[in-house]
């Protein structure tokens, strides 16, 4: 069995990672950071979730030596240009709270109609090797947002964001419902082909 690390202190993603990973019966063991001795995660500074995804997991692999996955997510708004896009996590600020981003996100529409707020989250997963091989995938939702918070599954923007073709937030969803649409669960199942086939090779 191999080892590979998931690359996050965020205990509700890492419990939606280790799930996604895990759901594919592979002969991989899923670790998450709370399984090993502690190092200084890096400030997201690129301006992609593909670069924040890549920063993290090239950080974990220099301080483990194991093989990681590590991911980055937000939500991109079209009448706000695509904001706030990979400021999602840290909208309202460097103490964000989920209840203070949606609270600023909803300001920012207040006046915005409904047929125009639309709006997509996207996702990107990284895998890096202590080879350095480095593989990404991406995912991506669109839906629109609703005017107050509906629902108390998921995170983040989940009980704002309707997806497309639903009925109900994804605050509403159970975990199982939300991984089949999810941004999220689409990049990493994209991964899943990749990550199974990387971990074949031997390590160096």
């Amino acid at each position: 069995m191999r080892d590979v690390v998931l690359a996050t202190n965020n205990r509700k993603k890492l419990v939606e990672l280790r799930r996604l990973v895990e759901a594919a019966g592979a002969d991989v063991r899923v670790l998450g950071l709370g399984d090993l001795p502690p190092y200084p995660e890096p400030a997201e500074t690129e301006r992609t979730f593909v670069g924040n995804a890549l920063l993290k997991a090239r950080a974990c692999v220099a301080a483990t030596g194991l093989p990681a996955l590590a991911d980055d997510s937000g939500i991109a708004v079209d009448v706000l240009n695509g904001m706030p896009g990979v400021r999602s996590a840290r909208w309202s600020g460097p103490d964000a709270t989920d209840d203070r981003n949606n609270a600023l996100l909803l300001a920012q529409l207040d006046d915005v109609e409904d047929p125009d707020r639309t709006a997509h989250f996207e996702a990107a997963v990284a895998l890096v090797l202590p080879d350095g091989r480095e593989r990404t995938t991406t995912g991506r939702m669109d839906g629109r947002l609703l005017r107050a918070p509906v629902g108390e599954n998921g995170f983040g923007y989940d009980p704002l964001f309707v997806a497309d073709g639903q009925r109900v937030s994804n605050g509403v969803l159970d975990p199982v419902a939300k991984d089949r649409i999810s941004h999220r669960g689409r990049a990493v199942r994209a991964m899943l082909p990749v990550l199974l086939e990387e971990l074949k090779e031997p390590q160096g």
